[in-house]
């Protein structure tokens, strides 16, 4: 197995190609990332997309990396279609910004998956399959699970919640957004969000927010983030400001997360592995190519992950 680094003459972006034993029928599939640098979930996923294309001798994958940043993902696309690669994976940026890059693909005759994140739904007749999690219903578990703790604590009916999203604009971050903001009403109709800040999936900026809403509201119960890395971020103001007492839910456990929730002071996520992730994005990818129809959204199942329960789960990789 070779490994060898080129790189996108529009995007002056390093791209790592990785190339299988010679096979006359060898696919070629490109991927273009989000940011692989903000998390760890990113990273681990970019490793097990390698490891995954590694293990396959008829299939050459160019892994891209857009850094967060829309305008480079455009064109990756468009290296990746003068390349006349087979197919293309994006785990989009902006998911309507990269809408009019997915129809150039499509329009180029090569099919194109979406990863982890989907396009906005202006784009799905552009789009040959979505790979990943169902993040309005992680959305609507993590609701869930902030609710029933709300309950067993006996503050259902006075609980007083702050949310930090994702990056604004990212598909991930509205959908889990509206999951958890249209469920939560329903399972616990008296309690109250009072404030909304984008994280941007970063935890130091997760923490500025919360110290933010800390000095802003004495009376905070719960704490919703869209990932653990931010909602570690926010657990770490609170305790930093001596603030008890507080319930911490997140979606996507990360090992940071596991590991506050053993410790007694997060108390629960939803269990994503960006290794299935990544396997399933190259899965689905190589699927259409062999013919196979597929359904337009291939769900990986995420289920809730609390105190409870976590000794059902191993400690996440990342």
């Amino acid at each position: 197995m070779k490994i060898r680094t080129t790189f996108a003459a529009t995007t002056a972006v390093a791209a790592m190609t990785v190339a299988g034993m010679a096979a006359a029928e060898t696919m070629t599939i490109g991927i273009t990332q989000n940011n692989v640098g903000v998390d760890s979930y990113q990273t681990t996923y970019e490793k097990a997309f390698i490891a995954a294309a590694e293990a396959n001798p008829d299939v050459e994958v160019v892994v891209l990396d857009a850094g967060g940043d829309v305008a480079r993902q455009i064109a990756q696309m468009e290296d990746l279609i003068q390349q006349e690669v087979d197919a293309i994976i994006i785990w989009p940026t902006n998911g309507e910004a990269v809408i009019p890059a997915v129809r150039k693909a499509h329009q180029a005759g090569i099919p194109v998956v979406v990863t982890n994140s989907n396009i906005a739904e202006a784009g799905f007749d552009f789009v040959s399959s979505f790979s990943g999690p169902d993040n309005i219903t992680q959305g609507i578990r993590s609701a869930e699970i902030m609710c029933d703790r709300f309950k067993e604590l006996g503050i259902e009916n006075e609980a007083k919640v702050v949310h930090i999203t994702g990056q604004p604009g990212y598909t991930t971050a509205i959908e889990r957004a509206k999951g958890f903001n249209d469920r939560l009403p329903e399972v616990c109709p008296n309690v109250e969000q009072i404030d909304e800040q984008p994280g941007d999936w970063n935890r130091e900026k997760s923490q500025q927010v919360m110290e933010a809403f800390l000095v802003k509201y004495d009376d905070i119960d719960g704490v919703y983030s869209g990932d653990d890395n931010m909602g570690v971020g926010a657990m770490n103001a609170a305790v930093a400001a001596g603030r008890e007492g507080i319930t911490f839910v997140g979606a996507t456990n990360f090992a940071v997360g596991y590991e506050a929730m053993a410790a007694g002071t997060y108390w629960g996520s939803i269990y994503q592995s960006p290794v299935d992730d990544a396997k399933a994005a190259l899965k689905t990818a190589i699927d259409l190519l062999n013919g196979e129809e597929l359904p337009f959204l291939n769900y990986f199942d995420t289920p809730k992950i609390t105190q409870d329960n976590m000794d059902e789960f191993t400690k996440p990789v990342f």
